[in-house]
């Protein structure tokens, strides 16, 4: 059984102004997400500034989450590192705090190759019990893991069962599908093409975009798993041109500006994230007021 279908959030990580998260923002982001349909909470991703989070807050940000969400709907820990020893201490304490799944992301910087690649998450699925997810974004690591080598893992070890797939190559997601006849829990990792996901067989997006648009976001996946193609497919390309304005600069330094615009101020950025160009916040202002979101 899928740890979740539908539009799970990759939630960001409120700080306060002296640059501490903001654990009682975060609270509130949480019985959000749950009050507007969306489907799983992600904690401390690329989105929730994981790479800036030393991990006694790290961790703090992930039980935060589970205390908060009461099991209504899945917590799933980002856990992923380039050192297999870290991420295997992360995903065996998330383990032990609540945590429904993991998202383990490819391994950066040191850019293993697909044996590597194979053994580091191998070693990590197997110091724990719980479902992981693995997370494909070549564009922020400098690796992309291959068809081939997803589909050895998720037929080979057994509580590896999906991928948020953010490669961007559609080609590479009808593979990883073909390998593996389907039996494997597809989430998009980009929110422009949720459908096109979903149309070779994905189950949900793990999404910036439900950060601002969480019943949208939601509603986009669960119109296209009851058969209303059509609806999911108009309300996919409405939000295309935000979701641009999204990624116009590095995430999560967009969205966290739009949620200042929207009055969900979650605080400053880390260093080296620095605010968004003057320019880029009038369009993504330009398309939250085109959404309806302002």
């Amino acid at each position: 059984m899928a740890i979740f279908k539908g539009a799970g959030v990759a939630l960001v990580t409120p700080m306060n102004e002296d640059g501490s998260v903001n654990f009682e923002k975060l609270e509130e982001l949480v019985e959000l997400h749950i009050a507007n349909g969306t489907d799983a909470i992600i904690a401390c991703g690329t989105t929730g500034e994981s790479a800036t989070l030393p991990i006694e807050e790290h961790l703090e940000v992930i039980r935060v989450c589970i205390e908060v969400a009461k099991k209504r709907i899945p917590i799933i820990a980002g856990a992923g590192s380039n050192s297999t020893s870290s991420a295997i201490y992360t995903s065996t304490q998330s383990e032990k705090l609540g945590a429904d799944g993991l998202l383990l992301v490819t391994p950066y910087y040191n850019k293993a190759t697909q044996n590597g690649l194979i053994a580091h998450f191998t070693t990590i699925a197997n110091s724990v019990k719980i479902p992981a997810i693995l997370y494909n974004v070549g564009s922020r690591t400098g690796v992309n893991m291959a068809a081939a080598t997803t589909a050895k893992l998720v037929k080979t070890v057994d509580n590896i069962v999906g991928i948020k797939e953010a490669s961007g190559n559609i080609s590479q997601v009808a593979e990883i599908m073909s390998l593996t006849d389907g039996n494997i829990d597809l989430y998009s990792g980009n929110d422009d093409q949720i459908v096109p996901i979903l149309s070779l067989g994905g189950i949900g997006v793990i999404s910036v975009l439900s950060n601002v648009a969480p019943r949208d976001t939601h509603d986009i996946v669960a119109k296209y798993l009851a058969g209303d193609v059509e609806g999911s497919r108009k309300l996919q390309l409405k939000y295309i041109p935000l979701i641009k304005a999204l990624f116009s600069e590095v995430n999560p330094i967009p969205v966290k500006k739009a949620m200042s615009l929207m009055g969900m101020d979650t605080g400053v950025l880390r260093l080296p994230l620095t605010e968004m160009e003057p320019e880029h916040a009038a369009v993504l202002e330009t398309e939250l007021r085109n959404t309806g979101l302002l």
